[in-house]
């Protein structure tokens, strides 16, 4: 099953938001990704729908762990392309924004090709 872009969005919020506090709403992730309310709710609608999250009488979303997988995999992808363009010189503000837009459109070759460099040079200094 595949997921879209916004979708890989909204569950690595999710990830991020449930490390920092261990309830996360709708609202919360609204909050964070300065979107509005109802446009979240049908997100989570569908991903609830789609077996990535589930949520609680409450409201409380957790992750499922096809859910995880996908977001952890996205946070990786953030941390590592960030830093890399850090490294070479990018600024902060640039780089995350930009392993923003490319951790979701880069391929898991060009990903790992570029996670190896990055180990690579981490044991090098």
């Amino acid at each position: 099953m595949s997921i879209q872009e916004s979708g890989e969005m909204y569950l690595e919020t999710i990830l991020v938001l449930s490390r920092k506090n261990s309830n996360v709403r709708s609202v919360d992730v609204a909050n964070t990704l300065d979107y509005r309310k109802s446009s979240v709710s049908v997100a989570m609608k569908k991903l609830r729908e789609s077996g990535y999250i589930e949520m609680s009488d409450e409201g409380y979303i957790t992750l499922t762990d096809t859910g995880r997988r996908i977001a952890e995999s996205m946070f990786e992808r953030h941390n590592v392309i960030s830093n890399w363009l850090i490294t070479l010189g990018v600024d902060e503000d640039v780089a995350l924004e930009d392993a923003c837009r490319v951790e979701h459109v880069i391929s898991n070759e060009s990903f790992e090709a570029i996670k190896r460099l990055v180990e690579e040079q981490m044991k090098a200094d």
